[in-house]
């Protein structure tokens, strides 16, 4: 009788262990599916974060563009007296486009949205459109394309900021929906990156033409033709090329570049001040002297430049 009560006692025991060990197994392989799909889930969360930071980066760099807009032209197509009917669109059509921003700037949902794009698109066919008109401004005066037209008829950056404006923003939306979406065929970061340098590029031909009629007469003139230049070849080379030390350069000459359009807003109220009356005057001095609008141009491109070459790192490493 001992031996066999002691045998079933030896497989109680062992049985006993089996259903933990069983337990224990069970318990451990939930424990790693769990952990296993929540690491896909955490980076799927920081890649959408991500995206939506970027995006609403670029939709910063569209308000400013959209505010530098709305106010030159309104400056700009007062002193005109507004003789062509025209001449009130780009004012809606970039107020629009700044209301738009705006929305994207507080907006954390990292998916596009029907209405800012079409607005943005708006404003791009607006810019281009407008592009036209100044052109033919300058073309229909005596004389056609000369220096005199250039620096006095019609300004052709106005209306290409406008159409920058809102080109970047619908590169905010596509890339607040996949990262790594291409734009023309190219990688959106490459893609944005080129455009924000063709826009630094175009701002300072304007910037240097109206300094250059102003016979450059204070120093801190040249900065917007020295400075900026660089920070566009850094961020061409920057978005072309994976290199760390190229991209640190860029990232460095940008955030300057920011700091240059809020400087350039100070040097051209002190540009006011310097007209006869100063600002006690600033209802000719506004219209007549530099014109502070212009030089937030460069911190909206800035930033733009900024989120390009973000969306560039990380999709050179995926």
């Amino acid at each position: 009788m001992r031996p066999a009560r002691i045998t079933r006692r030896r497989e109680a025991a062992l049985a006993s262990l089996s259903a933990t060990a069983n337990d224990l197994k069970r318990r451990y392989a939930a424990s790693h599916v769990k952990h296993t799909y929540a690491r896909p889930v955490a980076a799927s969360r920081r890649e959408t974060e991500w995206r939506n930071a970027t995006g609403r980066q670029l939709n910063l760099g569209a308000a400013l563009l959209s505010m530098s807009v709305l106010a030159d032209s309104g400056v700009e197509h007062y002193r005109g007296s507004f003789q062509n009917r025209a001449m009130y669109v780009p004012l809606g059509v970039s107020a629009l486009a700044l209301a738009a921003s705006l929305f994207g700037v507080v907006d954390t949902r990292a998916r596009s949205h029907l209405v800012r794009d079409s607005l943005y698109g708006l404003a791009a066919v607006t810019g281009v459109i407008g592009l036209g008109f100044h052109g033919y401004n300058i073309l229909k005066r005596p004389g056609g394309v000369s220096w005199l037209n250039l620096f006095y008829a019609a300004p052709a950056g106005a209306p290409v900021a406008l159409a920058l404006a809102g080109a970047l923003g619908r590169g905010a939306e596509k890339v607040r929906e996949d990262r790594s979406s291409t734009i023309l065929g190219r990688p959106s970061g490459q893609t944005l990156g080129l455009l924000t340098s063709a826009g630094l590029a175009g701002t300072i031909a304007e910037a240097g033409l109206l300094h250059f009629r102003g016979a450059f007469q204070n120093p801190g003139m040249f900065l917007p033709v020295t400075l900026p230049p660089i920070a566009a070849g850094f961020l061409t080379a920057g978005v072309l090329n994976p290199g760390k030390l190229i991209r640190r350069a860029a990232r460095a000459s940008l955030k300057l570049t920011a700091l240059l359009g809020f400087g350039g807003v100070a040097f051209h109220a002190y540009g006011v001040l310097r007209q006869m009356g100063g600002w006690r005057n600033w209802s000719q001095n506004v219209l007549n002297g530099p014109p502070l609008p212009a030089p937030p141009s460069f911190t909206g491109l800035a930033l733009a430049g900024l989120a390009a070459l973000s969306l560039a790192d990380n999709q050179s490493r995926s």
